[in-house]
């Protein structure tokens, strides 16, 4: 079995299936990113998850377009910035993107912050729901929305997001939100899975490491898989792109899904949704 097979699929709660592992692009430079994401789709992975402020969504078309891969096998991830929320300009930004893309229909296209403060997240998702309607978006979903914004949005509009993309790892377990994300039937997707590297360091994660005879990497990728989150891990490298990919051949026992999650400590590497405003 190759590992493409190998990887899961999580089917959203509009019948959409994304594949449980992905490649993410974030901080990969532009004129690195073709590159990058030629490695990762020639390693196996057909999940890639970009954004508008990434500034890399051209380099990772340009792959897509390169590689000769049905556009049914891959599904293709993007946001939309901040200072484009609001009814006209989600439309004009999400064309935009596509463009850049080059693609016609975009898998899952996420709010990338809520910026509360602008209060326009609610009229920006009601204009996610009208392109997931004209068939240019798949899948429409939200990032670093926390329980009232996403309460919010499902009651405004009557749609629940698919998916909620929150920095999430080891450090930041964020059980409370994975357990509502549960009950509204909406996919929980990590991004900074390994903390920015802060947990590969941590000795309960190394001893784990050393006993399944894995990278400390593997182990909390694993992790992640294992408790049912859609992971991006991101890397440049290419023996660590392929070894990130490498998680379904071997399990944690549930002492050690225990142990990793006895390890949270309500930390962030990154903004704290309810007051990051950059570019609103």
């Amino acid at each position: 079995m190759s590992q493409t097979e190998q990887i899961p699929a999580v089917q959203l709660n509009d019948g959409v299936s994304i594949p449980q592992l992905g490649f993410g692009v974030f901080q990969v430079p532009p004129e690195d990113t073709e590159r990058a994401v030629t490695d990762a789709l020639e390693a196996g992975y057909r999940h890639i998850d970009t954004a508008a402020a990434y500034r890399n969504e051209a380099g990772v078309g340009k792959a897509i377009a390169a590689s000769g891969l049905p556009r049914d096998e891959l599904f293709i991830t993007t946001k939309l910035w901040n200072d484009q929320q609001g009814r006209e300009k989600t439309i004009q930004a999400f064309a935009a993107s596509a463009e850049r893309l080059a693609l016609d229909v975009v898998d899952l296209y996420l709010i990338h912050w809520p910026i509360a403060m602008a209060d326009r997240y609610v009229e920006t998702f009601e204009a996610f729901v009208t392109l997931r309607d004209e068939g240019r978006i798949r899948s429409i979903g939200v990032s670093n929305f926390q329980e009232d914004h996403l309460r919010r949005v499902i009651d405004e509009v009557g749609v629940t997001p698919s998916v909620n993309q929150v920095e999430l790892h080891p450090y930041l377990q964020q059980p409370g939100l994975r357990q509502l994300h549960e009950e509204l039937g909406i996919a929980t997707e990590a991004w900074s899975p390994i903390a920015q590297g802060a947990v590969l360091d941590d000795p309960v994660i190394r001893r784990i490491a050393q006993e399944v005879d894995r990278t400390p990497a593997q182990v909390t990728l694993r992790w992640h898989i294992q408790i049912g989150n859609v992971v991006i891990p991101k890397s440049v490298t290419p023996e660590r792109v392929r070894e990130n990919l490498a998680l379904f051949d071997f399990s944690l026992t549930d002492e050690h899904v225990d142990a990793i999650a006895a390890l949270d400590r309500d930390e962030r590497t990154g903004p704290d949704p309810a007051t990051f405003s950059l570019g609103a």
